[in-house]
């Protein structure tokens, strides 16, 4: 059996998130990053201060997406932003990004949520969160939201000529690892036990479910990461984003860096290229990779060993690297 066996999009030899959306709904969906004020549980002393080790939110988050400003402002602003590189694109996704944005009351949420649904070129949600920020009275919100049983008059027609009468949402998870000592050392505040529940409540639901990894975090070795595809492939999810560790100047994890750097694997591009197809060989074929690297602006770093290579020739490098091996997604299996 070969990877033509599979049936990845575009002829590719894993199941790759780009083309997702007009696959699935007809037309090219563009997230717009916001920032609607939510802080986290491990900043604000609930389960612990200061935050993740690795974190400066500011690193991940466009200019145009800042809390001072409205949702609205945020959108508009952000479609601005977008439409300078997909002019064709029609309608956006609001994805709630910074920090927890489930991390609040009910109420809260259904008001900041309903807002961004009511403007006019939004066809959806994508949410993230923390796995120890959800409840099923959250869960059951977002269900009947998504069924189209909150916002009765509410309505979008795609490019295709099909008519929505309930907008997506999509739930994403931060889990960044499997391992408890890991995310006890990277100061998360909840165990992996917590995230597998979380996930559950949510696609029992219905709801489409991503998650988030990092690779490379303190303590973890190679064969750690390759052992957690096992893991990984058992929750029910629709698609995964994994990052190379980056340390971020200025963040807890930069000094642990710098006093024990042993405790860390490190990866060249070569290196991580080799490693990531290993992984995509663990990893069940139907689980779209929504991101396998990640940018931080060389602002926010103090080297960039990989030099300023963007995301489009990584992603092209990855399959040339799966074409010379003659690998494929879920090969392992």
């Amino acid at each position: 059996m070969g990877y033509e066996d599979y049936g990845f999009p575009d002829g590719k030899r894993y199941n790759s998130f780009v083309g997702y959306f007009k696959r699935k709904y007809g037309e090219r969906l563009q997230k717009i990053v916001l920032d609607a004020g939510f802080t986290c549980p491990n900043r604000d002393g609930k389960v612990g201060r200061g935050g993740c080790t690795y974190c400066d939110n500011a690193a991940f988050h466009p200019s145009y997406s800042t809390a001072g400003k409205s949702l609205h402002q945020q959108l508009d602003e952000g479609i601005e932003f977008h439409k300078v590189r997909y002019r064709t694109t029609e309608h956006y996704l609001a994805y709630f990004q910074s920090f927890s944005n489930t991390y609040a009351s009910l109420e809260r949420l259904k008001t900041l949520y309903e807002e961004a649904l009511r403007h006019p070129d939004v066809v959806g949600l994508v949410i993230g969160t923390r796995p120890d920020c959800v409840d099923e009275q959250k869960m059951d919100y977002l269900a009947e939201l998504a069924r189209g049983n909150v916002l009765k008059d509410w309505t979008r027609s795609l490019s295709d000529g099909r008519e929505r009468t309930a907008p997506i949402i999509i739930v994403e998870y931060g889990i960044e690892s499997c391992y408890d000592q890991t995310l006890v050392r990277i100061n998360r505040g909840h165990d992996f036990e917590t995230a597998r529940v979380a996930v559950q409540m949510t696609a029992d639901r219905g709801l489409d479910v991503g998650v988030h990894f990092i690779l490379g975090l303190p303590g973890e070795t190679r064969q750690m990461m390759l052992d957690s595809c096992k893991l990984i492939n058992a929750l029910p999810i629709r698609s995964v984003k994994f990052h190379q560790l980056q340390i971020v100047k200025g963040t807890r994890m930069e000094k642990e860096y710098a006093e024990h750097p042993q405790d860390f694997e490190r990866f060249s591009l070569e290196d991580y290229l080799d490693f990531f197809v290993d992984m995509l060989e663990r990893l069940r074929p139907d689980l779209f990779i929504e991101r396998f690297v990640g940018e931080v602006p060389p602002r926010f770093v103090n080297e960039t060993p990989w030099g300023l290579i963007r995301n489009v020739e990584l992603l092209r490098l990855l399959e040339k690297r799966l074409q010379e091996r003659d690998s494929w997604q879920g090969k392992r299996l």
